[in-house]
């Protein structure tokens, strides 16, 4: 009750009151000058952290190329893809691929995956290395053909690999599996 008629005598004069009401107005206008300054921040901010997305994608762009280098060197790069026939109805399970008896890969597909085939899409399925000279590759698929029927197929093929870099293309079909030297 004492603080309050202290509040109420201090406010009693006309002086008094525009002085209450001047520091209550600065704190309010300092209050919105303050929220814009932070808006104005927040907005740097943001313009600031797509710059560093962009350079980061940048950076991770160039340490994938250069990664690719040295791991992969050309002279002993080998590339396999992989594709279907054209107008190939088959529904792809699963592939496995062996080089030179060793097992290098095995991919399960998904519908998107295998619409992409369909559509004439190409999958690089396998990046590794290998010596110069002839080595042996090993494709089997799972699936089932157009009627439902299990398909599994196997075929082994020989392939040549130069001081370029080897790039084969797999082609399943049905009735056959075939490789070609790109």
């Amino acid at each position: 009750m004492y603080a309050f008629r202290q509040v109420k005598i201090m406010f009693n004069t006309p002086g008094m009151i525009i002085l209450g009401m001047s520091v209550w107005l600065l704190l309010i206008t300092g209050t919105a000058q303050g929220k814009q300054a932070t808006d104005r921040q927040i907005k740097g901010l943001d313009e600031q952290v797509q710059e560093i997305k962009s350079d980061v994608l940048a950076i991770s762009a160039e340490l994938n190329e250069l990664e690719e280098k040295l791991l992969y060197p050309s002279h002993t790069q080998i590339s396999i893809f992989l594709a279907l026939a054209d107008g190939e109805q088959l529904r792809l399970d699963s592939v496995d691929i062996k080089l030179d008896g060793k097992s290098v890969t095995h991919h399960l597909y998904t519908f998107k995956e295998l619409e992409a085939l369909r559509m004439g899409g190409v999958q690089r399925i396998y990046t590794g290395n290998v010596k110069v000279g002839e080595h042996s590759v090993e494709v089997t698929y799972r699936g089932q053909s157009r009627e439902g029927k299990e398909l599994h197929k196997s075929q082994t093929f020989s392939v040549s690999k130069d001081e370029r870099p080897g790039i084969f293309n797999i082609t399943l079909a049905q009735q056959a599996i075939s490789v070609q030297d790109w």
